[in-house]
């Protein structure tokens, strides 16, 4: 009864959002509430509750300061010299916007968090797509699945817990995945490349007119005005279609680039000349940034500790003036709220999957339902079920629920569990685009795309990429 409920909670959410009869929000919230009474077990929802809450909350804390930490830092300019080298790649080609994209999030990623690689990378592509008229839900789901791959780092999380859930090294379990997990990130920077290509066909290669003001920092300027100042930002420049795609009419267009931000995107912060920036501070900024993702990876304090710390820092150096500082955390509310408020919710979905049992029963079953012949299989079948399982559940759940009993299934027939650990992560590119990421709400809250469209784009090209790696990884014997 429990495995029926919990697949049709999940079947139930995902069908609402997708079909945008509810907002996420609502969603997590309601229908897990629902499901629980029907499984009887209504007089412990705010036990589920309080215990989801409890659980997600230094998560929430951790994404609320890091994006304010990170926001201040996009306002006093640390990252725009990698947006400009991106947009000097880039240019109005739509092929090498979406291809760098995938490249940004891949390097971002580096770092290990989810959040921070999604906030960079958004602020740097989102005026370019705006500008140019592409498609957001490419962004987002290229940015996702390229961090997915990337996710598989030491420091990342999945690694460490297959490797603390199975009491392995952490290096055996990664490194000889390196092959197959280049051959992932390959197989995403070939996704940019086809879905840059049909963008392109969409739209055209548009080419803006030379004048005195370098490329790309036109190109940063894709609102009518400064976040920081509200002055008019220069007139929009006209660009010419070398394509027939849709929108070039016949053959060029004399008009705005299609796509230009309106005043109502609100999506401001990258002119080059706002008046937030901080030159002066620039190597100050970076240093700061690098120590804190040092002491993130070398796990010297918690993440949220560090980020508060980091926050409350980068406010005072930039902006010592009180009212300078509120201003920043005034224009970064709307997306801590929304974050936070995503994050709550969603304990609302993990507390009720896990109280009422719904999660173990559906391990059980899935285990269960495994035919004795494909015991030496072990690895393939552990690799199939990642993708479902790490998609559904957290990754707690994953490695510490179902992973065990996965490995102990395929020890009986031989398998090591090295092979067990190194299967399970090839689920990661799909993972990120779960409801149940907190990271994956910052993306399209700042993308301003719909989860629905996100999860409707995103998830067969995610797949797709889990597949490449389980396929690569068997190649070349690792799995």
């Amino acid at each position: 009864m429990l495995t029926f409920l919990g697949f049709a909670m999940i079947a139930t959410f995902l069908v609402l959002i997708m079909m945008k009869k509810m907002s996420p929000i609502a969603a997590l919230v309601l229908i897990p509430a629902l499901f629980c009474v029907f499984a009887g077990k209504g007089a412990h929802l705010g036990d589920y509750v309080i215990d989801g809450v409890g659980k997600l909350a230094p998560t929430a804390a951790m994404l609320m300061f890091a994006i304010v930490y990170f926001g201040v830092m996009i306002d006093v300019g640390l990252f725009d010299p990698i947006v400009r080298g991106i947009l000097r790649f880039c240019k109005a080609d739509p092929v090498r916007v979406v291809v760098g994209t995938a490249v940004l999030a891949a390097i971002v990623s580096l770092d290990g968090d989810g959040s921070t690689t999604f906030m960079i990378t958004v602020s740097a592509m989102y005026p370019l797509y705006k500008r140019l008229g592409l498609s957001l839900v490419v962004m987002t789901g290229v940015a996702a699945t390229a961090n997915g791959v990337m996710n598989t780092l030491p420091w990342g999380g999945p690694t460490a817990r297959a490797a603390t859930a199975l009491k392995l090294d952490a290096s055996d379990i990664f490194v000889p995945m390196i092959p197959a997990l280049a051959v992932g990130l390959l197989c995403v920077f070939a996704l940019a490349y086809v879905l840059g290509l049909k963008e392109r066909r969409r739209i055209g290669t548009l080419v803006l007119p030379g004048d005195a003001e370098p490329a790309e920092e036109r190109l940063l300027v894709a609102t009518t005005g400064s976040a920081a100042t509200g002055s008019a930002a220069p007139a929009e420049p006209s660009a010419t279609s070398t394509s027939g795609g849709a929108g070039a009419g016949s053959g060029s267009d004399s008009g705005p680039l299609p796509g230009s931000a309106a005043p109502e995107d609100g999506f401001q912060g990258l002119d080059p000349r706002r008046a937030t920036l901080r030159p002066r501070l620039y190597w100050f900024n970076a240093g700061l940034t690098v120590a804190l993702l040092t002491a993130m990876i070398m796990e010297l304090l918690p993440i949220p500790v560090l980020f508060l710390l980091g926050a409350a820092l980068a406010l005072t150096v930039n902006f010592p003036h009180m009212p300078d500082q509120k201003a920043r955390i005034a224009a970064h509310a709307d997306n801590v709220l929304n974050v936070a408020g995503m994050v709550f919710a969603a304990a609302v979905f993990t507390g009720v999957l896990s109280g009422t049992g719904m999660v173990k029963h559906m391990a059980d079953w899935l285990v269960g339902a495994i035919p004795e012949g494909m015991g030496p299989h072990m690895a393939l079948v552990t690799g199939l079920l990642s993708l479902p399982l790490t998609y559904f559940m957290s990754n707690d759940g994953f490695y510490f629920g179902v992973l065990p009993v996965l490995a102990e299934a395929g020890a009986a027939h031989g398998v090591s569990p090295l092979e067990i650990a190194r299967a399970s992560l090839v689920g990661q590119a799909l993972h990120m685009s779960s409801p149940l990421v907190p990271a994956v709400y910052v993306l399209v809250g700042m993308a301003k795309v719909e989860f629905g469209d996100h999860t409707r784009f995103t998830v067969k090209w995610a797949v797709l990429t889990s597949l490449v790696v389980l396929g690569a990884g068997m190649l070349f014997g690792i799995i």
